[in-house]
């Protein structure tokens, strides 16, 4: 049994009477997630609300955005006080884990057109073998021009797939180790079947031939070719849309809740704000997460100090320097956490364990083991937050990941506490993280919506 909670705890589902509103929005969310597979389409998508909000890439305007490399991106919105005395930051990521096509992904064999793949990011291998894949992604040709490639989402489309050995012949893939069992160099990824016609009727080349009918499709409906690919990133994601989970539809299922979920709702928040705020709100979604922030895209980079040093100095009416910004700026780590599994409930301590329902998840440090890796939110901080959130009748909750000596994992947060901010990790939990179907709790993204708007505006 899970232990009582306390009292300041509560299942946002009884005491939520706005069913009508919580639908709507919940499949406002679906449609984004359906749409928004790739940190590239993701940010595309972001970038054209907010050339339809009067965003500007002057920075002497009030409402400002920048992106880069078509990967990252930072939004901002000037307030009412100079910036060094206090700024208001949500940081996310848009970046999912996903195979990647190698660079020389394509070939034959027993029949099959197939491809190489990279995996990219903590993924379970077994969970990507005998699904439908769709192909997203951009090839940029020589000459630079660029081509935009979604296979497999619309109705009409065919899907991809990976193999999987059939259960008869199994025995020996079954008594390997999990991690043994599953290789990367095996998620090879089928794209055809039909063999072209031989032009050599003396020599029919059967070898290469299926390949070769591939290459012909790729280059007469996107004028492909095969050295293309070198400069391509071409990603395989589970193919269809995210949905509704459940008869009373309470929980939402869907590829890249982590961290889309927090992408959607802090963008929301953003955008729905109704007046000018006392500080100055600004969203930053970065890349690369998912494989350790590393990157000119990702949150080890400078791109947010460059960020705010235009800022300053179109906004800042007297000279100061960045540290200043940062030591006054209050930020979430906008990521997700991990609710207690009913089918695995032996990997949580059920007195620190998030659960669904109860509301977006303060995560005071994650890391692993001893901590190490990890940021450390400050107590004052902690009860700063507890406060407003308690005042604005938000459901929140308090929880680690899992149990202490069974793993951990990082977020962007370790990264902007090297500049001496407050920052802490908050999000909604999500079950099944890292697979192809995630699901989260419809109350809880909603709650996380109502809980980054009002942190942007809170005195």
């Amino acid at each position: 049994m899970i232990p009582n909670l306390e009292q300041t705890c509560f299942n946002a589902w009884l005491k939520y009477k706005n069913k009508e509103l919580l639908y709507e929005f919940g499949q406002q969310y679906i449609n984004f997630l359906s749409k928004n597979k790739t940190e590239r389409e993701t940010v595309a998508f972001i970038k054209q609300l907010l050339w339809q909000c009067n965003f500007s890439h002057d920075f002497k305007e009030n409402l400002v955005f920048r992106t880069l490399h078509n990967k990252s991106l930072f939004i901002a919105r000037k307030g009412q006080i100079p910036l060094v005395g206090g700024v208001r930051l949500i940081c996310a990521h848009v970046d999912t884990p996903h195979l990647d096509l190698k660079q020389r992904p394509l070939y034959q064999d027993c029949e099959l057109a197939l491809a190489k793949t990279h995996y990219y990011g903590g993924i379970k291998k077994y969970h990507w073998l005998a699904i439908p894949l769709a192909l997203h992604g951009v090839v940029i040709k020589q000459d630079g021009q660029k081509i935009e490639i979604v296979i497999g989402e619309k109705e009409n489309d065919p899907v991809f797939t990976i193999s999987d050995l059939l259960p008869h012949l199994s025995a020996k893939e079954l008594e390997k180790k999990i991690k043994d069992g599953f290789e990367a160099e095996k998620l090879n990824v089928i794209l055809g079947h039909i063999p072209g016609k031989s032009e050599n009727k003396e020599h029919p080349d059967q070898n290469k031939s299926i390949k070769k009918q591939i290459l012909k499709i790729l280059f007469n409906q996107y004028g492909i070719k095969e050295e293309d690919l070198y400069s391509a990133e071409l990603q395989l994601v589970p193919a269809g849309k995210a949905r509704f989970v459940g008869l009373d539809k309470g929980l939402i299922g869907g590829y890249g809740q982590d961290d889309r979920c927090c992408v959607f709702t802090a963008l929301r928040a953003f955008l729905d704000q109704e007046e000018t705020p006392l500080y100055t709100q600004i969203l930053m979604f970065w890349d690369k997460e998912e494989i350790g922030s590393d990157g000119s895209t990702g949150a080890k980079s400078l791109f947010l100090e460059y960020c705010l040093e235009d800022l300053l100095n179109h906004w800042q009416q007297h000279k100061v320097k960045l540290a200043q910004i940062f030591y006054n700026l209050k930020a979430i780590s906008a990521d997700v956490h991990a609710p207690i599994d009913p089918n695995y409930q032996d990997a949580f301590d059920k007195l620190n364990c998030a659960r669904l329902g109860y509301g977006p998840v303060f995560a005071k440090f994650t890391g692993h083991k001893g901590k190490y890796g990890a940021n450390d939110a400050h107590a004052e901080y902690v009860a700063w937050f507890r406060h407003f959130l308690n005042q604005k009748n938000i459901p929140w909750q308090m929880a680690e990941l899992g149990k202490v000596d069974l793993g951990g994992g990082g977020t962007v947060a370790k990264f902007l506490a090297s500049y001496g901010c407050n920052v802490i990790d908050f999000g909604p939990a999500v079950l099944s993280m890292h697979s192809p179907f995630e699901v989260t709790s419809l109350i809880d993204v909603y709650s996380t919506y109502r809980a980054y708007k009002n942190f942007l505006a809170v005195p």
